[in-house]
């Protein structure tokens, strides 16, 4: 027995109408977008340094989603860049004079 004949028997043993993807043109899989995070409506990059002992932070906000996509946003946001921050209440704050790098990650999200 041969691998042919091993297939063979598999494909006998599939229910009615399933057969396997062989690969060829026509079973080619579909391409989808991803789905981004947030909804790309405004959201505004500023950079702030009152009230937080002269340091300088970069705030993102405007942000129309739920505190959960906010800290995944927030998350990504601060590995891309390797610096601290936080996200709470529609916006995020990065430590840091980075608003291009923000925005720039912001748009390929």
């Amino acid at each position: 027995m041969d691998w042919k004949d091993a297939l063979a028997g598999l494909r006998q043993d599939l229910p009615a109408g399933d057969t396997p993807d062989t690969g060829t043109a026509d079973s080619a899989p579909a391409t989808s977008k991803p789905t981004p995070l947030f909804d790309k409506r405004k959201v505004h990059v500023s950079v702030e340094k009152k009230g937080r002992g002269g340091k300088t932070a970069t705030i993102a906000y405007g942000f129309d989603c739920d505190d959960e996509t906010l800290q995944k946003i927030a998350s990504e946001l601060k590995r891309r860049l390797g610096v601290g921050g936080s996200a709470r209440d529609g916006e995020i704050l990065i430590q840091g004079n980075i608003p291009d790098k923000v925005l720039a990650i912001l748009k390929s999200l």
